[in-house]
């Protein structure tokens, strides 16, 4: 051992060859990699228990325990697999630690997103012998791809920022590097073993070899999407595309009014977008979205005198939209693998499948409930799950907006319909002659399961947004 790293993290992503990776620094005499050892779905491996006496609990509860244990007990270099949305916790301690030497794997943003879409369709993840080989087509979804790129584009320039402004440097690998036993050798002398592989580990093989547009059955349909982006070049890796706020694809501008939207997720999205739509007679699909900082900066210098705004609704009612639309319910919008874990590490009584006539409010109540406890928890740091957009709070959100653009309003859901009649009017644009509707929450309403239990949870996982929005009780 030659360096004076003392441990080190992957970063990379699902399907960016990291398993390939791994069993390559592990074919190492001296390196050893214990998987994704902070996952908060699994410790390591999906049906390991524990990583070096660490199990899964003590983990969640105190995760430097762990780091030290990968750090001060593995034989020889120590290290693991991180992705962005592994535990937020690790990540500071990880990058501020000069002694932990930083890998960076990264691979073509379409590839990774259509092998995660082949991978999630046939349940193969990996592939150690072609017979054995699952065959199926990824159908490209637009929304689900801009979202998957933005995540992965945030994660890659907080590690450039960071460690720039650290003083640090990282061993980069692309997905077509893992090939290369050269670059593997290279890679082990960085982290201080000097003794070479002479070929490499193929006990795992390339799951899907064919060219991407026969991996893809709406490949036209992704050519069209990709087009209309015009947000990256294919032939880089995301480390070095141009830098633009996180959130700023998610703004909506009307189709013709000088109307900016910053949506906060959980919100009253749907009837704001139909509510715009109809301030110029067109369909919801006319509205202009994905917009990149230069697209939203010439929209802006078009449109002289626009007005930008976001509307708040209330913490309780907004945690509830989140849990019945992600967490509830195992359609598209959900988020399974989260689900799962709510239910087996936080004990939240929700069935294993999709709720049927037995759920009923009660459950539904009791549910909700365990879901504000987990909430409190998750939103303080205590919890080795992401704060996701979908819950986070508002007043988080709107400093976001700060980093590119503040919004000029800002609204009250409870004051909607009103407020943006004036907003209409103050730009000169004729509002419509009502508010949308808005979309039934399923599987209930808010107002079938609100008691004053709920409210004291929310106002304990809230209390930033309670204090800095002024909000009283739902009810």
């Amino acid at each position: 051992m030659s360096s004076n790293f003392k441990s080190f993290v992957v970063f990379a992503e699902m399907r960016t060859g990291s398993n390939f990776l791994e069993s390559n620094l592990n074919a190492f005499d001296g390196i050893t990699c214990h998987g994704e050892a902070f996952n908060p779905h699994f410790i390591g491996y999906p049906k390991s228990t524990e990583i070096l006496g660490i199990d899964q609990q003590t983990r969640d509860d105190d995760p430097t325990k762990l780091l030290a244990a990968i750090r001060d007990k593995t034989k020889g270099i120590g290290g693991f697999r991180y992705f962005h949305n592994h535990d937020p916790r690790v990540l500071d301690p990880l990058l501020e630690d000069d002694t932990c030497a930083k890998i960076i794997l990264t691979r073509n943003p379409v590839e990774s997103y259509v092998s995660w879409k082949i991978a999630r369709s046939t349940g193969q993840w990996k592939l150690t012998d072609v017979k054995a080989r699952k065959k199926a087509q990824a159908v490209f979804d637009e929304e689900e791809f801009s979202d998957h790129l933005e995540a992965l584009q945030a994660f890659q320039l907080t590690l450039l920022n960071r460690l720039q402004k650290l003083g640090q440097t990282a061993f980069y690998v692309a997905y077509e590097d893992l090939q290369s036993v050269e670059v593997m050798n290279g890679l082990a002398r960085y982290l201080g073993v000097d003794h070479p592989l002479e070929a490499l580990d193929k006990s795992l093989k390339k799951q899907n070899p064919d060219p991407i547009s026969a991996k893809v059955s709406n490949y036209d349909d992704m050519l069209d999407a990709l087009g209309r982006m015009d947000r990256f070049d294919l032939t880089r890796t995301p480390n070095f595309e141009p830098r633009r706020g996180p959130v700023v694809p998610s703004y909506v501008a009307a189709a013709e009014a000088p109307l900016l939207y910053l949506p906060l997720r959980s919100g009253p999205e749907p009837q704001v977008l139909d509510w715009m739509a109809a301030l110029d007679g067109v369909g919801r699909d006319k509205l202009q979205t994905k917009l990149n900082q230069k697209q939203l900066r010439q929209w802006k210098r078009r449109h002289p005198g626009h007005r930008s705004f976001t509307v708040l609704r209330h913490p309780v009612d907004r945690a509830h939209d989140a849990f019945c639309r992600h967490i509830v319910t195992t359609d598209k919008g959900s988020y399974p693998q989260l689900r799962t874990t709510l239910i087996n590490r936080y004990k939240l009584p929700l069935p294993k499948g999709e709720p049927d006539h037995s759920y009923d409010a009660d459950a539904h109540r009791a549910a909700f409930k365990a879901f504000l406890t987990f909430l409190k928890g998750n939103l303080n740091g205590q919890t080795a799950i992401r704060v996701d957009q979908a819950w986070c709070t508002q007043a988080q959100a709107v400093q976001g907006f700060g980093e590119f653009a503040l919004p000029d309003r800002i609204i009250r859901e409870d004051a909607l319909a009103a407020e943006l009649s004036a907003l209409a009017q103050s730009v000169g644009v004729q509002p419509p002659a009502a508010l949308p509707a808005r979309p039934a929450t399923h599987p209930y309403a808010l107002a079938d399961i609100y008691d004053a239990d709920i409210e004291k949870r929310a106002s304990d996982a809230y209390q930033r947004d309670y204090m800095m929005f002024g909000f009283k009780s739902w009810g």
